[in-house]
Order: structure tokens, then C-alpha cells, then sequence
């Protein structure tokens, strides 16, 4: 019999604003963020005290086959894509956010964040992630993809100091796919296209897209609703079809993510002969 877990939003998120990190301003990043400002508005509106307090890191500039791909316009090209979208954000949404530009890497220490939206595309920049993050207590939004498929996966990393894993825990990408986080798994061919029909025919126009309405929509439901019922989302566009994944130490297991055992529920037998002795 599966077990579903409904996860609940910390109380510190109710309380105070939230703290992200964006790492990736490209393809995905550029979809995401716009989605995080109007999430980030919805939030003041709805009362909540100080909304979305955001940093991008990316390190990349806009190159003439990002137009038309990804949120960037024919006079972006040659400027950085961080600072590019983040002013263009806060000009437009009154929002106070800041641009990095440079690479996050497992050198990159980040701590007192309450989210971390990855929108990578190398497992290196994955792994990256997880190791700047990897001794702090935080959520991990993992938004991959490929050429017209990919995943959206929610997870949280353990909370410094703790040596065994909670069975309410949710398990990140580098949990459920470890593949994912194996930069040795990266393709060779990391060439840039010489054109946008040329970038086309490696990615779908509509995959980036695709994949944050899904990082969109479970970070509004985590938020209106203070829980969720599921920690992520395949998509496929070749099918149409999307697919979450339950929150549910079952079906993690399908993954080959194995959850800590439940507690054990005393009896009153037992505590009655725990006392006795």
C-alpha cells in the first residue's frame, strides 16, 4: 500500500521573505524568472511580508541564436544575461533582485536560502549546485531538460549537522537520478550553434517554456496552499504527456531512493512494561 506524504511549507517561508538563488539566467532561467516576478507579486498581494528576494548567477552573454529561443531581444545581444533580465525585472515589477555574473561553482558557498531554482544544462553545473548547497538546509528546484523532454523535481537538502535522513525529507534530483549530477556523463559536444534553425534542431522551441510553467505551478501551489501532494513533474512534449512524481517513499523507491523506515508507534502495552521495568 503506497504512503502519501503531504509536504507542508516551513514556517520561516510563511513568516519572512523568501531567500533564492537562480542559478541560470539562458534558456530555462529566462522563462523561470519572469514566472518567479509574477509569483513574487502575487505573494505581496495576498499579504504575504516581503515576498521573493532574488540573486542570479550565470556568466554567460546574449549571443545572436539566444533570440527568438530564449527572453532576449536583437538588441540584447553581446550583454550579459543576469544583470540584462534582473534590471529589466525590477524596472518593470518594482522588485529589488541582483545579477552575479560568474558560475556557480562547488567552490561557491551559499547559506541563509530558502530555495534554489537550478535551470542548468550540463551535469557539472548540477553537481555544482549540490555542493554549494550541500551543507545547508534548503529546497533544491531542479528544471533539466533536453531536446523536448525533462524534469521538474523539488527536494530539500539535509539540515547541517543531521546524520540521518528524515522520512518526510524530499529527496532531491541527486537523490532520485544520480546520473544527473555525473559530469562525466556530459555530452563531448558542447559546440555553440551557428544559428538559431541550427539551435532548433537540437532543442525544441517550446520545451524551456514548458518546463517552468510546471516550476511555476508547483511553487504557486507550495505557496497558496502550504503543502503539496507531489515533488516534481516529467514532461514530454513528443506525447503530450506529463507525470508527476507522488510524494510517496514508494514510489521514491521505484528510483531507487530509499526512505528511512516509519517510527514505530508505542503501544500502550509497551509503554506500560517500559515503565514497569
Amino acid at each position: 500500500m503506497n504512503e502519501t506524504i503531504v509536504h507542508k511549507l516551513p514556517e520561516h517561508m510563511v513568516l519572512r521573505p523568501w531567500r533564492v538563488i537562480v542559478v541560470g539566467a539562458g534558456g530555462t532561467g529566462s522563462a523561470v524568472l519572469p514566472a518567479l516576478a509574477r509569483l513574487h507579486h502575487a505573494m505581496i498581494e495576498l499579504g504575504h511580508p516581503g515576498g521573493i528576494e532574488c540573486t542570479v548567477y550565470d556568466d554567460d552573454v546574449v549571443s545572436q541564436t539566444n533570440v527568438g529561443r530564449q527572453g532576449f531581444y536583437p538588441n540584447d545581444v553581446g550583454s550579459f544575461k543576469a544583470p540584462l533580465i534582473v534590471k529589466r525585472l525590477n524596472m518593470l515589477m518594482g522588485t529589488n533582485w541582483r545579477a552575479i555574473t560568474q558560475r556557480l561553482n562547488g567552490r561557491t558557498a551559499l547559506f541563509n536560502v530558502d530555495l534554489i531554482i537550478g535551470c542548468v544544462d550540463t551535469r557539472a553545473a548540477r553537481k555544482a549546485i549540490v555542493d554549494a548547497i550541500g551543507s545547508g538546509s534548503t529546497y533544491y528546484l531542479d528544471c533539466g531538460n533536453d531536446t523536448d523532454r525533462g524534469q521538474v523535481i523539488l527536494g530539500q537538502m539535509m539540515p547541517p549537522g543531521s546524520r540521518r535522513k528524515s522520512r518526510e525529507r524530499l529527496p532531491h534530483v541527486a537523490d532520485l537520478f544520480p546520473d544527473l549530477v555525473d559530469p562525466s556523463l556530459d555530452a563531448a559536444d558542447e559546440t555553440p550553434s551557428c544559428s538559431m534553425a541550427d539551435a532548433m534542431r537540437k532543442q525544441s522551441l517550446v520545451i524551456n517554456s514548458a518546463i517552468s510553467v510546471q516550476a511555476f505551478n508547483l511553487l504557486w501551489t507550495l505557496y497558496r496552499t502550504g503543502t503539496l501532494k507531489y515533488s516534481g513533474v516529467f514532461v514530454n512534449l513528443t506525447t503530450g504527456r506529463t507525470n508527476p512524481i507522488p510524494i510517496d517513499p514508494a514510489a521514491w523507491k521505484r528510483f531507487g531512493y530509499e526512505a528511512p523506515p516509519p517510527k514505530e508507534k508505542k503501544t500502550r502495552k509497551s509503554r506500560k512494561s517500559t515503565a514497569a521495568a
